[in-house]
């Protein structure tokens, strides 16, 4: 887990902070990871799967049109990894 050490906090935000912190029943630094956290994370994050599917149904993609990629597909058994 990374670390981070902000410097120069005025002493009104960190009373601020500590006051939060209280009110929510943790430590100053639980209260500004969830500040941080809360500011940089998207509250609906894209995800991939979900998008691909959508895009798929959107463009009329069927089962069938997957089908060739499991008649290609190789299906000899994978070399065992080798170290040394």
């Amino acid at each position: 887990m990374a670390m981070l050490t902000v410097r120069n906090l005025p002493d009104d935000v960190h009373r601020a902070l500590r006051v939060r912190a209280a009110q929510h029943g943790q430590s100053t630094e639980a209260e500004v990871r969830e500040i941080l956290a809360a500011a940089v994370k998207p509250e609906t994050r894209v995800r991939l799967g979900e998008a691909l599917a959508a895009l798929g149904r959107e463009i009329g993609l069927t089962d069938e049109d997957f089908e060739v990629f499991h008649q290609v597909r190789d299906k000899t058994p994978a070399e065992p990894l080798r170290l040394g």
